[in-house]
């Protein structure tokens, strides 16, 4: 089973997060701070990320710094979910490490599209030994 690891500091919007993905059928830790986040990533080792950027103790972006660096966690994917959805700001947080990022609010349908897109394996193309 897929295992999602959802940031989010807003507890509603955290509870709904956790609702529709377990719906649809993920092993979801959700947790609320930066800190907390690192920490879960390390012990429930997930296969996808949810990160929001402004959280309490350590906020989103620095939190996805200090996954990334961790043994086995550098290719797990992060979906940035978070405000501060300006053009601007997409390089920040690639530069941190998310591979995607969605501004909220973001409908539950848009969430899971995102996730799934970051789960698929990335197409490689072929090389001249393979035609």
């Amino acid at each position: 089973m897929t295992r999602v690891l959802v940031v989010e500091d807003n507890a509603d919007s955290r509870e709904i997060l956790t609702f529709e993905l377990e719906a649809e059928g993920y092993v979801v830790c959700a947790v609320g701070d930066g800190l907390r986040a690192v920490e879960a990533a390390v012990s429930f080792r997930p296969d996808v990320i949810v990160m929001d950027i402004s959280l309490p103790t350590v906020d989103g972006l620095e939190a996805t710094r200090r996954i990334k660096a961790e043994p086995g966690l550098a290719s797990v994917p992060v979906l940035a979910l978070t405000a501060h959805a300006m053009t601007e700001d997409e390089a920040r947080f690639r530069a941190a490490g998310c591979d995607a990022y969605l501004a909220k609010p973001a409908a539950p349908e848009a969430v899971l599209h995102a996730i799934r897109q970051l789960l698929v394996p990335p197409t490689t193309s072929p090389t001249p030994s393979d035609a």
